[in-house]
């Protein structure tokens, strides 16, 4: 059982980790790091577990500093371009798309990724606990692309894709695939995936014996890239959102909205 799934017996206290990611300070993963190299004081004391529960009578100070209170959950569509890679710091120096978000923005984190030369919908969030149950594989979002193909692709393999494939060793799950339009050798496909592995849709499209020249998201779960500019982000309306997450992991009402969406685009 994780803490997320805890009884209400535990209600009166939750997990350090999560409380400083519901602060906006960084995500759970790199709160439980930051303990493990003793940066995080609770009531005076160092601490060397995650798993320590604290209250809202609790002092925190990370890195020497209080811990600021928790905010309120936020989130963003992000239209990210294509040249930038999504994470704060980049050992090869490659510009970061927390580098060239607007101004106004406060700190955030992106769910999930999109690799240096794809472009389009980021979800970014304040809050590092939501960020984590949504990218979680039992959320099943769907996720859809639009995608150019250099090559030619063979009709019945891209069908097949409905019934997953395994490449090197990888399983990937079902993938619906849509021929939208060719000429000559380039083509535009639709795909929609739920796992969203590293590069998948690049590998899948290799293997069937294309390249992949263009690469953009235009849809996360409910969440849609629109006419949104590139490069800039909007705000998710905090009622909008409530709506779409549901109970607030993403994972029930998101998710049948989702399926309901699916079963009517392949009517059409």
């Amino acid at each position: 059982m994780t803490d997320d799934d805890a009884p209400a017996s535990l209600e009166k206290g939750e997990r350090i980790a999560k409380r400083i990611a519901r602060s906006g300070l960084c995500s759970r993963r790199d709160a439980e790091r930051w303990i493990a190299e003793g940066r995080v004081v609770v009531d005076g004391h160092k601490l060397a577990s995650p798993a320590h529960l604290v209250t809202e009578a609790s002092t925190i100070v990370v890195d020497g500093k209080p811990l600021r209170a928790a905010q309120a959950t936020r989130l963003w569509r992000y239209h990210k371009p294509r040249g930038l890679i999504t994470t704060h710091r980049d050992p090869q120096g490659r510009p970061t798309i927390f580098e060239r978000l607007p101004a106004d923005l406060p700190r955030v984190i992106s769910i999930g990724r999109l690799d240096f030369n794809s472009e389009g919908l980021l979800l970014l969030t304040n809050d590092g606990a939501l960020a984590r149950r949504l990218e979680l594989p039992a959320t099943g979002w769907l996720r859809r692309y639009r995608v150019r193909v250099h090559g030619e692709l063979d009709a019945a393999r891209l069908e097949k894709l409905a019934d997953g494939i395994e490449i090197d060793g990888v399983r990937y799950g079902a993938i619906q695939a849509t021929l939208d339009s060719r000429k000559g050798s380039n083509a535009w496909l639709t795909l929609s995936l739920r796992e969203g592995k590293n590069r998948e849709v690049r590998r899948v499209i290799e293997a069937l014996g294309g390249e992949v020249t263009r690469l953009i998201r235009i849809a996360y779960g409910p969440f849609q890239l629109g006419y949104l500019a590139e490069s800039a982000a909007e705000e998710v309306a905090a009622r909008v959102m409530r709506e779409q997450l549901g109970s607030g992991d993403g994972s029930t009402s998101a998710r049948k909205r989702g399926a309901l969406r699916e079963r009517a685009d392949r009517r059409r």
